[in-house]
């Protein structure tokens, strides 16, 4: 990974847009940012991370980042998703606020000032809803639909369009997480746990005018497992060891109850060796099996206070 930076001073905001393969809305993107942007007053830099792009986008940003002192490029050797991507260029950002979108001006710059807006009402995130999208129906919007509702119900973040890069984040609440996988899609999730406060608002939607779209169904596996891992953070990562509980007594339950049966048929059936054999072999197997699970949530237990981190932050604002 390459990074071509020029100083500025500590800007307020920061736009972080991943980028793959939009040669021809580079540029479109930059000015209608610069437009949206400027008449604020508000001190920005654009952080533009090219996520191993092979259609020109990559020569296109380093001649964006000679150009103008305001933006920042980060390019990756290959291709590593959009997570990474996020991840790279949020640990890039200094700004007070952070706000992500996508790369492909589906999103409407112009609507970042009313999220600014909304976030100074005191919430911590404030999530776009495109609430009348202009994607196809069967490929994109029924999907979309299906996980919205799933990813809502599992981690009880209720958001109409989880979907939607166009978010508003707190900088120094938001550079407390890890990316990684298909996670982006639930950073309002992982924010949850670090106690934020949450908002959703409208925001447009434009259909695609250059590039191809990069979404496709064969994600849907790595989303599910996402989706489980955020379900069992949301959960447990307290407190781990009440997870590992629940595993430990049942083998110790399996297992005790392996050990009566044998015990039945060595004093009242009067079974062969060979058959007690195997009820014993079980019944170790599942107490070890029991121990070995009450040690890993020991173990992570340990973990969690050990790198427990400050769940509070100053928050001020002029009234």
């Amino acid at each position: 990974m390459q990074a071509f930076e020029k100083r500025i001073a500590k800007p307020f905001l920061s736009i972080v847009v991943p980028i793959y393969n939009e040669v021809e809305n580079i540029p479109r993107l930059w000015q209608a940012l610069k437009d949206a942007l400027e008449p604020t007053g508000k001190t920005f830099e654009i952080i533009l991370v090219d996520d191993g792009s092979t259609d020109g986008s990559r020569a296109e940003l380093r001649r964006l980042a000679k150009a103008h002192a305001g933006i920042r490029v980060i390019l990756f050797r290959a291709n590593f998703g959009q997570s990474a991507a996020m991840a790279a260029g949020f640990e890039a950002t200094k700004g007070e606020v952070v706000v992500a979108m996508d790369g492909d001006l589906q999103n409407d710059p112009q609507d970042i000032v009313a999220l600014l807006q909304k976030l100074d009402e005191g919430y911590d995130v404030v999530s776009g809803w495109r609430k009348n999208r202009k994607d196809k129906l069967l490929l994109r919007k029924i999907p979309s639909k299906i996980a919205n509702k799933l990813i809502c119900s599992l981690t009880d973040v209720q958001l109409h369009d989880t979907g939607c890069s166009l978010k508003a984040f707190r900088g120094d609440l938001l550079r407390r997480i890890s990316l990684y996988g298909e996670l982006h899609r639930f950073i309002p999730a992982l924010l949850r746990i670090e106690g934020a406060q949450i908002a959703e608002m409208p925001v447009r939607h434009h259909p695609r005018r250059f590039g191809k779209s990069k979404y496709n169904l064969s994600r849907t596996f790595r989303v599910i497992m996402d989706l489980i891992t955020i379900r069992l953070l949301l959960r447990h990562l307290q407190n781990p060891l009440s997870f590992f509980a629940n595993f430990s007594l049942a083998c110790f339950l399996a297992g005790s109850i392996s050990f009566v049966k044998g015990f039945y048929e060595a004093v009242w059936q009067h079974t062969s060796f060979a058959e007690l054999n195997i009820l014993a072999t079980l019944t170790v197997l599942l107490w070890a099996t029991g121990v070995q699970f009450m040690f890993l949530g020991l173990v992570g237990k340990l973990i969690v206070e050990s790198g427990s981190r400050k769940t509070f932050f100053l928050y001020s604002r002029k009234l």
